[in-house]
């Protein structure tokens, strides 16, 4: 079996590789235009870790047996891939988007700033947090689709694009961590370390809030230059009648409070998108083929994840609280951080300050790369049209990252 691991982690290494060369394959689509749709097919991120999984799954038949490889694939748990699939389309739906941009629209317009500043700073600073409460990828669906019209547009630089989208990634990760159920790492620990929401919000939350404001403040006073005035499209929109708000609220809600349950909550989609085509007058086209990439993405790193903790655990393991910070704040760049938390759980008689710095690292680091965080393949796959050859950059993420990361470390290590 470990050279199974071995294998997987050399997959796995050549994975993160080439999430970062996805944009070459960008460029060579438009160079090689007869082999343009391979090319553009191996530059989408979210197809990345799914293909390798893809891979692992071949060379684990034919170095061991096609029985052994069915059996690993199978006795992985995709309930998060399912969910993040589930509530992008759900949080993404119009009577959901609409009703909550025109509360943000309402907010904005009470504010001496202009309309569209305020409502770029609502957007990378209130939906983040509103996480809490929907969930991080519900928040991360909402705060794309109000943010891609405002921020991500071609009148924008591209290098304040860029820090919008590491600002964005890091308060959603962070944004999550005021209750205990609605961010991927603190849903591994909190039932076997006895976190709840009253402990995230005293140790964790207000930390958090802190350091989301200032980052969409810096992020919002970059980008004050470059706004023109918001368009005024909410008059052409048709109101959505109030029972199918309610609907479509109840229905997501049923979802969020479902999430562990993947049998139940896909019952309560397939309800939802009988609702939608019932009456499709009041809806948008669904973005089932963005959150299928989304969830092809997260499912492929369940795969090539759950044969790496021969190296990550003892790693983990090894380190002191200060380091283990620094530490994880490192790894869960090139691992999902829920992964990383789930692997510290497993480490017995962890002290209190250890469980602490695990935590805050990973949260802190979960805006680093597309894989640091669940909710980020989704806002890859809603904001990539904003920028050149509708890829986005892995080492432009990763430069716009860095200082709104760094305050949320500040903020967790210092307050």
């Amino acid at each position: 079996m470990l050279s199974i691991e071995y294998l997987a982690a050399g997959i796995f290494a050549i994975a993160l590789l080439h999430t970062f060369l996805a944009k070459q394959f960008e460029r060579l689509s438009h160079r090689y235009p007869r082999h343009a749709g391979v090319f553009h097919l191996l530059g989408e991120v979210e197809i990345v870790f799914g293909f390798w999984a893809m891979v692992l799954i071949v060379v684990m038949a034919l170095a061991s047996s096609p029985a052994e490889a069915i059996d690993y694939a199978e006795s992985r748990n995709y309930t998060e891939p399912l969910f993040v699939f589930v509530v992008m389309v759900m949080a993404a739906s119009r009577p959901i988007v609409l009703t909550v941009q025109r509360l943000l629209a309402r907010m904005a317009a009470a504010t001496p700033l202009p309309t569209a500043l305020s409502l770029a700073w609502l957007g990378l600073a209130a939906v983040p947090l509103m996480g809490s409460l929907i969930t991080e990828p519900a928040a991360m669906t909402i705060a794309a689709l109000t943010l891609a019209p405002l921020v991500f547009t071609p009148q924008m630089p591209t290098r304040i694009k860029y820090l919008a989208l590491g600002v964005l990634f890091v308060n959603i990760s962070i944004g999550g961590t005021l209750t205990s159920y609605a961010a991927p790492p603190v849903l591994m620990v909190a039932a076997t370390w006895g976190w709840d929401s009253a402990f995230m919000l005293s140790h964790f939350g207000w930390k958090a809030v802190i350091a989301v404001l200032v980052n969409a403040s810096i992020a919002t006073w970059y980008m004050r230059r470059h706004f023109l005035e918001m368009p005024q499209t909410e008059q052409a929109q048709a109101s959505v009648p109030f029972t199918v708000l309610a609907v479509h609220a109840a229905l997501l809600a049923a979802v969020v409070v479902l999430a562990h349950h993947p049998v139940l909550f896909l019952a309560v989609f397939l309800l939802f998108l009988g609702y939608t085509h019932a009456y499709a007058q009041h809806q948008s086209p669904l973005i089932l083929k963005e959150a299928l990439l989304v969830g092809f993405f997260l499912a492929g790193l369940v795969v090539l994840g759950g044969l790496q903790s021969w190296w990550l655990q003892p790693l983990v393991a090894s380190m002191a609280p200060l380091v283990l910070f620094f530490g994880a704040l490192g790894l869960t760049a090139i691992t999902d951080n829920a992964a990383l938390t789930y692997l510290g759980a497993q480490i017995e008689g962890m002290s209190d300050a250890a469980k602490y710095m695990l935590m805050a690292g990973a949260v802190a680091g979960g805006g680093l790369t597309v894989i640091a965080n669940a909710p980020n393949p989704a806002g890859v796959a809603l904001l990539k049209q904003g920028f050149s050859n509708a890829s986005i950059s892995i080492g432009g993420l990763l430069l716009g990252a860095l200082l709104p990361t760094a305050i949320a470390a500040l903020a967790f290590l210092c307050l």
